[in-house]
């Protein structure tokens, strides 16, 4: 995933490519967000558009599948499993570690830049609960101090 500032010819460029696939608004919100990082909100009236849809209809979608981001995401996204299988090994004293650690709560972002923290609610590692996803990368057995193992490798720090 790259992060950059929207640019509409790209946009509508995806979307145009896009819009003949039976379903298109969801691969077009990925491809957008796969390409800038985000769903800019200059990004809806053109899908809307493209698509012959509203713009709510648009809003709506975006809204209801919590993955699409409305703003840029820090340089490191961490997502940390809230299931019920994570939350019985540990879960939350993890969930609380990561707020403390990343100084930032759920769909936000730290006011450093670095971290958007998201919480997810299954990465489909029940078994090495709890479970965390950082930049795309999905770990097992995230306690408090394994979230600091992690975080302290993207800081360089061993």
């Amino acid at each position: 995933m790259s992060v950059r500032d929207w640019d509409a010819e790209t946009g509508r460029g995806i979307v145009r490519a896009l819009k003949h696939l039976e379903g298109a608004l969801l691969p077009i919100l990925h491809a957008i967000q796969d390409e800038f990082g985000y769903v800019d909100e200059a990004a809806v009236p053109i899908i809307a558009d493209e698509l012959s849809l509203s713009r709510a209809e648009v809003h709506g979608v975006m809204s209801f599948y919590h993955d699409f981001r409305k703003h840029a995401p820090g340089q490191h996204i961490v997502k940390i499993c809230r299931a019920e299988a994570c939350q019985s090994v540990g879960g939350r004293d993890s969930e609380a570690h990561a707020k403390d650690r990343l100084n930032t709560d759920f769909h936000e972002t730290s006011a450093d830049g670095r971290y958007t923290l998201e919480p997810v609610y299954c990465l489909g590692n029940c078994a090495c609960g709890p479970s965390a996803m950082i930049d795309g990368k999905l770990y097992g057995r995230v306690t408090p101090r394994r979230l600091n193992q992690l975080v302290d490798a993207l800081e360089g720090r061993r």
